[in-house]
């Protein structure tokens, strides 16, 4: 989404380069709205276009914000990690299953290969 924002010229000028203008206003905001609780740390890091958490990190200890994070965000992320190590037990266990089992005398693998015959 594209916003426009009126400004009066001899005001703008001050305020730098059109382009630096939008970011500080995009960062301005969303630094607000990240205040606000309105948006996550995840969302943050999206929005402002920040390739790691430590960018974000670093953006946000200079513009003095805690780097803590919100009660909300913790479950998120607490849910997130569980669904994490739930895929990867589930990899782990099918793995060693594939190991140990035949099915109709074919290994897991082999019978995936004869399906594609």
């Amino acid at each position: 989404m594209n916003v426009m924002v009126p400004i009066p010229d001899a005001l703008a000028a001050r305020f730098g380069s059109e382009a630096e203008l939008g970011r500080r206003a995009v960062e301005a905001l969303a630094l607000e709205e990240y205040r606000a609780g309105r948006l996550t740390r995840p969302e943050l890091l999206h929005l402002l276009g920040f390739a790691t958490r430590g960018e974000l990190d670093g953006f946000l200890k200079e513009r003095g914000v805690a780097a803590g994070i919100t009660a909300e965000e913790a479950d998120r992320q607490m849910q997130d990690l569980d669904r994490e190590v739930a895929a990867d037990d589930l990899v782990r266990r099918f793995r060693a299953f594939a190991d140990t089992h035949t099915l109709g005398g074919l290994d897991i693998k082999e019978l995936i290969s004869e399906g594609r015959r």
